[in-house]
């Protein structure tokens, strides 16, 4: 087998612990050496050392969890060739799993070039990404805190949910306050509603109607102190990516808002995640596999297997396939378009995951050319085959016991499948 690396390196990362092996064979023969050492900075820094003893730059390693990280920042600093290389494409030879077999097949494999290299952005991506996936765990932190409090006032047979919108509203908030304090009726709590609410004044008298106790005030009270802090912190989070945002990140940006269901704030999902180089991936398709939007590939004896989409990216998974929810609620757009017609036969969830890859692909090619955003239009299925959509609308009426002559207009295009 061809040698790629006639000096490397393997490194197998544990929390407390790293294995590191360096191989070599110029001159002939190969030599192997292995060490074991912690994971403190002083260590990681003797490790790297230790490779360069023997001229070695070339190392990989397995991502495993967060413990990979701080490898990394130091080959940054000691200027090692650093490969992360996918856990699911390194196994060890069975029978022999050990951390020691393990550092010493990574640095066979990557010797040979047997070791793809995973995508790690370089600092200040990372630094973004670690930004707004933190606001990511915050928002779901929030949302899982107004469920619990909708959960208490239901338990007291407090309606507010049914009737506003949003329990976190202003609104919503003084009468909570209302409830807390237990001075005010029902009906005085239904005249704290604002704006449009007022129309709703009588409703809110029957939902404020229950068996608040206060045991549900004391519970009501923490929730909303609660509530308040991780608000403030999101908050916080959100000035924070805005001054991480670098000139082509917002110019990226700019681009992707005009991608039906794309706000900025997944925008700066993108930006952190996928990057802002098109250069980082292939084309469209190798992204789109990255991030786990593509479908499946197991085939054996020529039947076709399963095509549940592999793991990826489950950051930018979730801000597209929320991006593609917005998306399909959208109004004469190409993409609404797409989920009506794949949702009667693959489901919504299916549905989605298909807009979500059509989302990514437009935001690599807008990337690539810097082109803003074209919508295929609403009737872009009905015009890529007019024939199949007369037939089926005529079929339609048929079934309907409608009887359909048709005659082409002047000017209609002439189309043949």
């Amino acid at each position: 087998m061809q040698v790629v690396y006639a000096r490397c390196g393997g490194i197998d990362v544990h929390k407390r612990r790293i294995v590191a092996c360096r191989i070599w064979s110029d001159p002939e023969p190969v030599q192997v050496e292995q060490m074991c050492l912690g994971s403190y900075t002083s260590q990681l820094q003797q490790l790297a050392q230790w490779f360069r003893e023997r001229e070695v730059l070339d190392v990989a390693m397995e991502a495993t969890g967060p413990y990979w990280r701080p490898v990394w920042n130091v080959r940054e600093a000691e200027g090692l060739r650093l490969t992360l290389a996918n856990p699911e494409h390194i196994r060890a030879v069975p029978g022999h799993k050990t951390d020691r077999h393990d550092a010493r097949w990574i640095a066979e494999l990557h010797r040979h070039g047997l070791v793809p290299a995973s995508f790690v952005p370089s600092r200040q991506p990372r630094q973004l990404r670690d930004l707004t996936r933190l606001r990511t765990k915050v928002v779901q932190d929030h949302n899982r805190v107004v469920v619990r409090l909708q959960a208490v006032l239901e338990d007291a047979n407090i309606k507010l949910s049914s009737v506003v919108s949003d329990v976190m509203g202003v609104s919503a908030r003084d009468m909570l306050a209302g409830l807390i304090a237990g001075s005010s009726t029902a009906a005085e709590l239904a005249q704290l509603a604002r704006g449009r609410l007022q129309d709703k004044r009588a409703a809110l008298t029957l939902a404020l109607e229950g068996h608040f106790t206060p045991h549900h005030g004391w519970l009501v009270r923490r929730l909303l102190i609660q509530e308040r802090a991780l608000r403030q912190q999101r908050e916080a989070l959100e000035h924070a990516i805005e001054r991480q945002l670098t000139v082509a990140d917002q110019a990226a940006m700019a681009l992707w808002d005009t991608i039906p269901g794309v706000n900025q704030r997944v925008g700066a999902v993108l930006a952190a995640e996928l990057g802002v180089r098109a250069e980082q991936f292939c084309d469209a398709q190798h992204a789109a596999s990255w991030v786990g939007l593509c479908p499946g590939n197991h085939e054996s004896a020529g039947k076709q297997h399963s095509g549940k989409t592999r793991k990826g990216n489950r950051w930018l998974r979730c801000a597209l396939v929320e991006a593609a929810w917005a998306a399909a609620r959208s109004k004469d757009t190409y993409l609404a378009a797409l989920y009506a017609r794949l949702v009667v036969r693959k489901g919504p969830r299916r549905a989605l995951v298909a807009v979500a890859h059509s989302i990514l692909v437009s935001a690599y090619q807008m990337l690539k050319t810097g082109q803003p955003y074209r919508d295929l239009g609403a009737d872009y299925f009905a015009r890529l085959r007019p024939e199949r959509t007369v037939r089926r609308l005529v079929d339609r009426l048929t079934g309907l016991g409608y009887q359909v002559q048709l005659s082409r207009s002047e000017g209609a295009p002439v189309t043949t499948e």
